[in-house]
């Protein structure tokens, strides 16, 4: 069984669509709305580092308090950038997707065709109507 998380924000079009595309190959995920329930501090820093990311990359400035934290100093350590996500878990960007194929941050939300072991299983738009699988369920660009 592949066990298929998601770090998800309902409010969020892009982590809908990532959600929807996960149901279109037939895998119900494991969903944690991350504002709710924030991962640990190991866990997050483990995520960013199977992701290949860094912690400066997983800050979400659009709607946080990045600019009021001075979030952009660019001396700031990557355990003073962890620190602020887990102070205020809006910062963490989103939807960060687990799957036993790797951790990515999925944006574009096609980002994750990359780690979804299935197949789709036929169309999908995404909620702006933008086509992203044909009805072969093979990816559109």
């Amino acid at each position: 069984m592949n066990v298929i998380v998601i770090y998800h924000n309902p409010g969020c079009g892009t982590s809908r669509n990532t959600l929807a595309l996960i149901r279109n190959s037939g895998i119900e995920p494991h969903i944690i709305e991350y504002l709710k329930c924030p991962p640990t501090r190991a866990l997050l820093a483990e995520m960013i580092e199977r992701a290949g990311l860094t912690p400066r990359a997983l800050l979400r400035e659009k709607g946080t308090p990045f600019a009021e934290l001075g979030l952009g100093d660019a001396s700031l350590s990557d355990d003073a950038l962890l620190d602020a996500m887990m102070a205020h878990p809006i910062l963490i960007n989103r939807p960060l997707v687990a799957t036993p194929l790797g951790v990515r941050l999925c944006r574009p939300s096609e980002t994750v065709l990359d780690i979804l072991p299935d197949a789709q299983r036929g169309p999908f738009a995404k909620e702006d109507g933008e086509l992203v699988i044909d009805a072969a369920g093979r990816r559109v660009r």
